[in-house]
Formats: C-alpha cells, sequence, structure tokens
C-alpha cells in the first residue's frame, strides 16, 4: 500500500558480539562443507540477554537519536520470531513499564522473520487514521541461544544471529520517508516451514527443537510424491517478482531507482538467486556483505541493514532502498524507502 506522509524519524539497534564461522568448524558446530558453500562469515551471538532487554536498547536508542518523548507515542508494536520469556507472558509490557509508559496501544506481533513489514504497514495505517500528529514505535528482538535451537544448523543457507531493531514512525518529517509496503502470501506452499510435524501438541511443549532444514526437506519430499514440488516453488518466485513490481508502482519507482536492497541474511547464493538476480540488480548493491557477518536475526536483518547504511553514509539524500523478505506461510514482504537528509545522529 501506498504510505503518504509517513516517515522514519529514527531507527536503533543491539547487536552483541559476533562468533565467527571458523571458531564454529573447529567446535564442529558447523560444517567445513557448509562454510566453503555459503559464505556466512559468522553469527551474533547475545549469551543469556533477555530478547526484551536487548528491544529495550534499541528502542532507547532510536528515540535518543530523535529527541522523541516516550510518552507522546501513539502505538508500539513488537516483532519477535522466537521465545521471549515466561510462557503466558508478552514482552511489549516490557517496554512499557521501562520506557514508553501504559498509555499507548502495545501489541506483539508474531509474523515470524517478516515482522517488521507487518509492523510498517499496520503502523502506517494506524498513524494516517487518527489526528495529526502521531507516532509509532516499531522493535523487533531475538535471542535464539536456547535449548530447542541449534543456531548453526537452523535452516538451510543460514545461521541464527541474535539482536534487537527498532524504528520511530511518524507523521512529522523525518530522514527518511516510507513510500510504500506490501505483502502477499502463498498458502500453496504453508507446509514448507512446517514439514511434517503434527500441529498438536505443539513442538515446544514436548521439547521439541526448531529444525527447518529438516521441515523443508520433509515437504519437498512430499511435493515431489504429488507432483506439486516444483510448481509451488515457481509460485514463490513468480510472486516474489509480482510483488517487487507492485510495491515499486506504488512507491512511485522503479527498479533502476533503488541503490541497495536489503533480503534477508541468508547465503550469498541464495540472494543472488532468489532476490538480487530475479530483481535485475548486482550484488554489489546488496546488504549481504554485511548480513553476512551477523546470522539471521530474525525480523530485526532488514531494518538493521537500513541503520547500517544511513549511518555509515552509504545511503544519503535522494537514494532509495527497497526492503524484501520471505517468511512463514509463505508470506512475502516488501518495502520502498526514500532518503530524504542525512541520518541526524551521523553528526
Amino acid at each position: 500500500m501506498r504510505t503518504p506522509d509517513v516517515f522514519i524519524k529514527a531507527t536503533g539497534r543491539y547487536l552483541p558480539e559476533t562468533v565467527s564461522v571458523e571458531w564454529a568448524v573447529e567446535q564442529g558446530l558447523y560444517s567445513a562443507q557448509d562454510a566453503e558453500i555459503h559464505e556466512l562469515g559468522g553469527a551474533a551471538v547475545a549469551g543469556d540477554t533477555p530478547a526484551p532487554e536487548m528491544a529495550l536498547w534499541a528502542a532507547q536508542e532510536a528515540l535518543k537519536r530523535c529527541g522523541h518523548r516516550p510518552e507522546d507515542l501513539n502505538l508500539l508494536l513488537y516483532a519477535d520470531s522466537w521465545h521471549q520469556g515466561p510462557d503466558g507472558w508478552q514482552p511489549q509490557y516490557y517496554l512499557q513499564r521501562h520506557l514508553v509508559g501504559g498509555d499507548v496501544l502495545a501489541v506483539e506481533i508474531q509474523h515470524g522473520c517478516n515482522g517488521m513489514f507487518s509492523a510498517l504497514e499496520l503502523a502506517a495505517g494506524h498513524l494516517q487514521a487518527g489526528e495529526r500528529p502521531r507516532s509509532a514505535l516499531l522493535v523487533a528482538s531475538d535471542n535464539f541461544g536456547t535449548p530447542l535451537m541449534d543456531r548453526w544448523t537452523m535452516g538451510p543457507g543460514y545461521i541464527a544471529g541474535d539482536g534487537a531493531s527498532a524504528v520511530v514512525l511518524t507523521t512529522e518529517p523525518g530522514f527518511a520517508r516510507l513510500l510504500a509496503v506490501r505483502s502477499v502470501a502463498v498458502p500453496e506452499a504453508e507446509q514448507m516451514h512446517r514439514g511434517a510435524e503434527p500441529l498438536f501438541p505443539p513442538g515446544p511443549t514436548l521439547g521439541r527443537p526448531l529444525d527447518f532444514s529438516s521441515r523443508n526437506d520433509a515437504f519437498r519430499q512430499q511435493s515431489l510424491s504429488e507432483g506439486a514440488g516444483t510448481a509451488v516453488l515457481m509460485q514463490v518466485h513468480q510472486q516474489t517478482l509480482e510483488l517487487v513490481q507492485r510495491t515499486l508502482a506504488e512507491a512511485g519507482t522503479a527498479v533502476g531507482d533503488i541503490k541497495r536492497v536489503a533480503y534477508m541474511n541468508y547465503s550469498r547464493e541464495i540472494v543472488e538467486q532468489r532476490c538480487m538476480a530475479a530483481i535485475g540488480l548486482p550484488m554489489s548493491a546488496s546488504t549481504w556483505e554485511f548480513g553476512r557477518t551477523l546470522g539471521h536475526l530474525g525480523a530485526s536483518d532488514q531494518i538493521i541493514s537500513l541503520d547500517q547504511l544511513v549511518t555509515t553514509g552509504e545511503l544519503g539524500p535522494g537514494d532509495h532502498m527497497l526492503m524484501l523478505g520471505l517468511g512463514p506461510g509463505v508470506t512475502l514482504s516488501c518495502a520502498v524507502v526514500k532518503i530524504l537528509a542525512p541520518a541526524p545522529w551521523r553528526d
């Protein structure tokens, strides 16, 4: 959807120290063959730092950077893709207690790796519907270092990294403008991230680890036996291309206007084949070199890449950035951002 008069006032992030792939190979946690094939560099590892704590730090940085008062926020959206704390408890209230207070609508978004895209779309509609000026705080955070997760074998072509990101979205002028954001689902591929696992009892209640690699293998085997494997994957590819074109059209831009692209922090071959080559842009326009050192950060990949580019000055006034993501569902999401001025915190 088009998002007129919706601006990014600031971004924030928290990234713990990284652990190299070489170390993981030496420890027997990651295979030397995968290291050679996928060319990944490492993963950010938070140890026992809780995800809500990282979210708080990223949010505090974003608000400090733009001088926005927490009590003036109208909406708080908290995106995550892994467990945040005790069952039956929701993490957005941790930020309400320690940062924004209780006089704000606060909602957790469990939309997997595309959670920040969903937050952008929901927040944009919320901001445009009310009296102006209005503002929203969007955060995403995950710590995958738990007993039911092996970050080094989480899924095919990627490893899991820990970290948090934040965005202050407003109807007041900011350093960047959100031109358009859109999502589409390919429900025929729903089983891709479910595999052959039963729906009940839920896996975590039985102590079953999360393993997207085995689930993907089970999905492919069943799809091939039914003669639908290639067709479903082609549908995901085609829907991705159509999504990018529709989002660019709504943003009033073209592929040639895009200076940088942020995709998932996946292996080189996945980023190149599924994203960059597919939309007709070179790998040099991607954020892969940066993302390969961090691991797949749940819902934070694209926002942390945006933060990196504007903080270092690699994106400047007049530049356009395209963010593209894929999550369970299968859900495809896309957003276009235009930089209007240097990020204020660069000074």
